[in-house]
């Protein structure tokens, strides 16, 4: 069985290596879409939509109308600590790549035993999204 649920929210980055626009400070809304894979519970489900919120929403908030940056943009990160914005350091470059990794891994953090595995379509356009899927595993019987 599979199922999914969407995700929205608006955040600021930019790309400093990039040699196009994206090296400007610019922002997207954004969208994930999350899916997961397994066998249905004794009552049916394999996970409830309920519990993907759960699992989803520390995540949406600690990005939502936030700016992310590279550890190594300093002067970018300290002229925005200065106008007491909302950031986010990450270790790497806020790409839709990186960023559809950084939400698979942290997701399948909290997943239930049922879960074989987990899939991130995260879009940074309307048109342009990145994807990838974790397998968890197989089940024991």
């Amino acid at each position: 069985m599979k199922i999914a649920k969407e995700f929205t929210w608006e955040m600021g980055h930019r790309l400093p290596f990039h040699k196009g626009k994206c090296t400007n400070l610019h922002g997207h809304s954004y969208k994930a879409v999350v899916g997961f894979e397994g066998s249905l519970d004794d009552n049916g489900m394999l996970i409830d939509f309920y519990d993907i919120k759960q699992i989803m929403a520390p995540i949406i908030e600690e990005l939502d109308h936030a700016f992310v940056l590279h550890k190594e943009d300093t002067e970018v990160i300290e002229y925005l600590k200065n106008l007491k914005s909302k950031i986010v350091v990450f270790d790497f470059h806020s790409t839709a790549e990186n960023l559809c990794l950084y939400f698979l891994t942290t997701i399948a953090q909290n997943i239930p035993s049922n879960i074989t595995a987990v899939t991130v379509r995260l879009y940074e356009t309307e048109d342009a999204y990145a994807e990838e899927t974790l397998l968890i595993g197989k089940l024991s019987d």
